[in-house]
């Protein structure tokens, strides 16, 4: 982990990115401008992409080198999306994965009280700021209790790789706790924790650990950290306070429109899956209706 970078804002939006979804980031970004007053925007990017996205730095955006959050023995394959860990050369370490630790090691570093995870497909949609995620004077950790059933195994195997870094026992064979969640608030002390204890019980640094894992979730090992090592939190939450489209299907016009009838007084963001390729231009229009909509409700008020 590198040194704090984060300035004297109580929350910090960050963002991995990378070339293809420039533009998407670039909506991202103006709405954390717009609808935010000094929250600061961390974009974290391939040092071969950072071109694209040096438009967007200013007083409150800022665009980081992936190398600046990763081990230097962690070297980029060239021409794949694979890294190479010169300590643990296999497996190799798949670019899903990297991010994750990009993602981690960028949270842990920061001195806000808050970070609040959002990737490049979402975008603002209403004025945030720590208080937006605040019950009883602490940040509520989202929690969907039951939610990881004998439908998604792959959430289970996370849960499973979690403990195994954490050194805790297999999970109980019922429902677990779902723990995913777009945007994501994380608290930059826990992570602190969280990577320390995985050091401590796997004997390799954290970034080794995680790094060889085949399956696994930044999330769920947050969620598992907090739950069962530090006995959960008093302030929970199961909304996600966002509207999320995370199918790898094209929504048109009016898919757009039905998808967001459902925002509700408390969303804050929408999430629309780049993987979705849905059209750039129909998915602009689509927000700008919203917000117009949102304008006309708070002027009603």
């Amino acid at each position: 982990m590198i040194g704090a970078v984060s300035g004297g804002s109580e929350l910090t939006v960050l963002t991995p990115s990378y070339r293809p979804d420039a533009e998407l980031c670039a909506d991202l970004n103006r709405s954390v401008m717009e609808l935010t007053d000094d929250v600061e925007h961390h974009i974290v990017v391939p040092h071969s992409d950072r071109k694209y996205f040096s438009a967007m730095e200013g007083r409150r955006t800022f665009v980081h080198d992936v190398g600046e959050f990763l081990p230097r023995h962690l070297v980029k394959t060239p021409g794949t999306n694979v890294w190479v860990n010169a300590l643990r050369p296999w497996p190799p370490v798949r670019g899903w994965i990297a991010q994750q630790l990009v993602k981690l090691s960028a949270a842990a570093s920061f001195d806000a009280r808050g970070v609040l995870l959002m990737d490049s497909d979402m975008v603002l949609i209403r004025r945030t700021s720590l208080d937006s995620f605040m019950q009883n004077g602490n940040p509520a950790f989202y929690r969907n209790p039951g939610a990881v059933h004998a439908g998604l195994p792959m959430h289970r195997r996370w849960h499973e790789t979690s403990r195994s870094l954490l050194g805790l026992a297999p999970p109980p064979a019922e429902n677990l706790p779902d723990y995913i969640s777009w945007p994501c608030l994380w608290e930059p002390e826990i992570v602190r924790g969280l990577l320390s204890m995985v050091e401590a019980q796997t004997g390799r640094t954290w970034a080794t650990a995680i790094g060889s894992q085949l399956h696994f979730s930044e999330m769920i090992l947050y969620g598992v950290y907090v739950d069962e090592v530090l006995g959960g939190r008093e302030s929970t939450t199961s909304g996600m306070k966002s509207v999320v489209y995370s199918e790898e299907r094209p929504l048109g016009p009016a898919e757009l429109s039905a998808l967001l009838a459902g925002v509700v007084s408390d969303d804050l963001a929408v999430m629309i899956s780049a993987k979705s390729g849905t059209d750039l231009n129909h998915r602009r229009q689509a927000l700008a209706d919203v917000r117009v909509a949102l304008a006309d409700e708070r002027k009603r008020a």
